[in-house]
């Protein structure tokens, strides 16, 4: 009711915490699962400030200004949408990362459709529809292991039996975003040489610059830990703002003189505080600016909330009930699916972490797809539909907070446009009610 995100988990954990002393549930044993939830997202938090970080080098490096230049030439406003999508999805793919994928090329999309005048919601949500169908689909995710992992499958087996799923899912999220782009020709800009001169008098701009975000997804696709391809990007990020950017530089620390103290102390406000620069064009001063790890500090208090909800929540046995109730209605091979589909989607409100919407279904349901003839791709496959891609439609979801976070979009703006996540429960329960190649187990045929 557009009030506090954070203030409602913890009043709803509040009474979660009620209800568990009631049951008799001790109190230190609560806190004892909240500090494992906790301590379950250092990473996603250590993160979400390096991603801060790393936006703050990357723009007073000029590496995201070039981004945007290049692509307002590239990008035409008649095909931006798709673009977006298909952009999203081959980096997706290739990185196993949803996150990374909206933290860089999703970064400068936002930005380009900004400056050609597409609203926002729009384009974050054909980033994140193409960043979350390469995340199914790439063995480098975690969320693809994940899912096999918990429900007997295997990993290309797992793969192969998704694309029964998502690759109509895609497709029909192309074609509408291609028929969304279509009406929206008529009213974007067409000549952008103001913006692009603009752009190029207040950066260096140069495609060498592009050896940044290049070194970090190679890194990404050779399986480097996350926090060091950041970590590194947004150190390469600064080492390139002090060569290529000494202006910039110049004009964050106010100093006329490019000196090593002037250098630490821009870079450094660039990694941890607000940044903007003025280009003297206020369509691009909005562009301009980074909040850096502060910026972070929002999205970081909404998921620490969260998996306090989380975590009470699982200690008093309220996630476990809420599955075991919906397995009760599991009696037809279709109502076995579509409780599957609400198990993930109640975790996905209730814990507030895709992992935990994968992995407590995966484990609740798994001998009822066994006892009903089914293989277990059929259920790693709905885990992946259904608790994978919600999770980012969920504001107070850590997904949902990181990709509205990262994109400078509320979940609300984007949502109606992430098409191929909110469509990807509604397809596998298509398929099912359909019987469309429901693999069964071949000692039970």
């Amino acid at each position: 009711m557009n009030g506090s995100n954070q203030f409602i988990l913890l009043l709803g954990a509040a009474i979660a915490v009620l209800l568990g002393l009631k049951k008799g549930v001790l109190f230190k044993s609560m806190i004892n699962d909240v500090s494992s939830n906790l301590k379950s997202i250092t990473g996603a938090i250590l993160i979400l400030l390096f991603v801060g970080a790393l936006s703050g080098t990357w723009l007073i490096s000029g590496i995201i200004p070039s981004m945007i230049y290049y692509g307002l030439q590239v990008l035409h406003p008649s095909v931006f949408l798709p673009s977006c999508l298909i952009i999203c999805a081959v980096i997706s793919v290739s990185t196993g990362s949803s996150w990374t994928t909206s933290a860089t090329v999703g970064i400068a999309l936002i930005g380009i459709g900004r400056a050609i005048e597409i609203p926002v919601g729009m384009v974050a949500g054909a980033v994140i529809s193409g960043a979350y169908f390469g995340d199914k689909l790439s063995p480098l995710s975690d969320t693809t292991n994940l899912a096999p992992a918990v429900s007997g499958s295997d990993l290309f087996t797992h793969i192969k039996y998704l694309t029964i799923t998502t690759v109509p899912t895609i497709i029909i999220t192309l074609i509408v975003l291609s028929i969304i782009n279509f009406f929206l020709t008529s009213t974007g800009p067409t000549d952008h040489q103001s913006l692009l001169n603009t752009i190029n008098n207040t950066f260096y701009i140069s495609p060498f610059l592009f050896m940044v975000p290049l070194i970090v997804i190679f890194m990404i696709f050779k399986k480097t830990p996350p926090l060091i391809a950041l970590f590194i990007g947004t150190v390469l990020g600064g080492i390139f703002a002090v060569i290529f950017q000494s202006s910039i530089i110049n004009h964050i620390s106010g100093n006329l003189e490019l000196t090593f103290s002037s250098a630490y102390q821009a870079v450094l406000n660039a990694i941890t505080i607000e940044t903007s620069i003025d280009s003297g064009d206020p369509l691009l001063n909005d562009l301009f600016k980074s909040g850096g790890m502060k910026g972070m500090l929002n999205t970081i208090w909404l998921v620490i909330c969260a998996m306090v909800f989380g975590g009470v929540m699982e200690s008093i046995g309220a996630l476990k009930k809420i599955s075991s109730s919906l397995l009760e209605l599991g009696k037809s091979t279709f109502s076995t699916f579509a409780s599957t589909v609400g198990s993930c989607l109640a975790i996905n409100l209730t814990a507030s972490d895709q992992y935990l919407s994968i992995v407590i279904p995966g484990k609740m349901f798994s001998k009822a797809y066994e006892d009903k003839g089914l293989a277990p791709e059929n259920l790693s496959r709905t885990l992946e539909d259904s608790g994978t891609v919600t999770s980012a439609l969920i504001p107070w979801n850590t997904c949902g907070a990181y990709q509205s976070g990262i994109l400078g979009v509320s979940v609300a703006d984007y949502f109606i446009y992430a098409i191929f996540n909110w469509l990807s429960p509604f397809m596998t329960l298509l398929i099912a009610a359909f019987n469309i190649k429901i693999k069964k187990l071949k000692n039970k045929v």
